[in-house]
């Protein structure tokens, strides 16, 4: 099988069918990282955009990775970005708050916990970019360095940002009595 760095330089070569094939390989994780992102209406209408801003600039695609997600992903974040600009600041605070509504890792803490409004609190609580970097690693299944690509910095940064968002998150309020409460839980079933 052709890695999506062959099938972006066929396209180059005139093999529209190439990036066709590019994309489907990558339309779901795209289209659910635009959803997660921006919301699902919304998601619909960027991910038209992404696509063509990725044919579009395809030439700018280092084809030493053969893996072009986290190329895609930072074609889809600037888009992101773009549409959130265009949107008025009312309109932002509702999705702002259901960034992390879909994002409970810790389904086994007592049901008595809002461990979803604690958590909101802690990953509103760190930089942005710290946020950008553990959304790639932890909802897109992307290593540091690749999201590292995705964001056009150096693989080290993105290591560090990683670093200093789990600790924050871990040193956030009331997300240490979480972790207690999910490794007791842990404990009890085994």
């Amino acid at each position: 099988m052709a890695s999506d760095a062959d099938l972006i330089g066929r396209s180059l070569d005139g093999d529209v069918d190439a990036f066709v094939e590019v994309v489907g390989r990558h339309e779901v994780a795209v289209g659910s990282y635009l959803a997660r992102r921006a919301g699902r209406d919304a998601a619909e209408d960027l991910l038209g955009e992404v696509w063509v801003a990725a044919f579009e600039s395809r030439r700018s695609y280092d084809r030493s990775y053969d893996d072009a997600r986290p190329w895609l992903y930072g074609v889809a974040l600037n888009r992101l970005r773009r549409y959130w600009r265009s949107r008025p600041a009312e309109d932002l605070v509702a999705d702002v708050a259901d960034l992390a509504a879909g994002w409970d890792p810790w389904s086994a803490v007592d049901l008595g916990v809002d461990a979803r409004a604690v958590l909101r609190s802690a990953l509103m609580r760190l930089k942005p970019e710290e946020r950008e970097v553990l959304r790639l690693v932890a909802w897109e299944d992307l290593t540091a360095a690749d999201a590292a690509r995705a964001l056009g910095m150096p693989a080290g940064t993105a290591r560090r940002l990683l670093s200093q968002a789990r600790t924050a998150l871990r040193d956030a309020p009331g997300v240490s009595a979480l972790l207690k409460d999910r490794n007791s839980a842990k404990e009890r079933h085994r």
